[in-house]
């Protein structure tokens, strides 16, 4: 369990190249914002809250129900840098330490919570996922660094600057969720097949677990 740390989900910008507003597209029956949170929220943090902004009244409705903060971003047009700063604030008593995730990665492997907290800790700065050399999310932010995210500024991403530092961990998967943001009609389509595989897997193995299916 993640009691202590806490956990930020983005979601204040408009979202524009997308063609309308994509953290309130449809992914199987449920909102991207909600199946995202959703993920967050089975991983068992201490506290979680929702950083909203060009459509907080809207992201709010669509979160009904769920056990998490919705923080609205002052100056969220500034770009992701104030809505970082805003949720930061927000989890300040979460002492261990901070998540960052994105509203648009509904596949987000929340489940690697734990192995990139002491990840995170044993390299003393921060700690992400990789697939095949390309670092995704969430990035596990401890000590110094949650007090970096302060300081960011216009459109500097929780992880600017990472890549120069030597202090950063990292933890390899082949979870396609930890890199799979949905900026497009594309990427949806992309989005919906991975969550209907995953969804088809899920019922096969509990039909497996009750023993209505053989096993392989």
């Amino acid at each position: 369990m993640l009691q202590g740390w806490g956990a930020l989900i983005l979601a204040a910008g408009a979202g524009r190249r997308f063609g309308g507003y994509k953290l309130l597209a449809d992914l199987g029956g449920a909102p991207v914002i909600r199946r995202t949170t959703e993920a967050v929220l089975a991983a068992g943090f201490g506290d979680v809250v929702v950083a909203t902004g060009a459509e907080h009244a809207r992201i709010d409705a669509a979160l009904q129900g769920l056990s998490c903060r919705i923080v609205p971003t002052p100056g969220w047009e500034e770009g992701m840098a104030a809505s970082i700063r805003t949720g930061s604030a927000a989890l300040a008593s979460c002492r261990s330490g901070l998540f960052v995730f994105l509203g648009d990665m509904p596949l987000v492997p929340a489940h690697l919570g734990a192995q990139l907290a002491e990840i995170a800790i044993q390299a003393g700065y921060a700690a992400r996922p990789v697939v095949k050399d390309k670092p995704g999310h969430p990035v596990c932010f401890v000590g110094e660094a949650v007090r970096d995210l302060a300081l960011l500024k216009g459109d500097q991403g929780a992880a600017f600057g990472l890549r120069q530092r030597s202090d950063i961990g990292y933890l390899p998967t082949d979870d396609i969720g930890a890199i799979l943001d949905i900026d497009s009609p594309e990427d949806l389509l992309a989005a919906e097949r991975a969550w209907n595989s995953r969804v088809t897997s899920a019922t096969s193995d509990s039909a497996i677990s009750r023993g209505a299916l053989p096993k392989p």
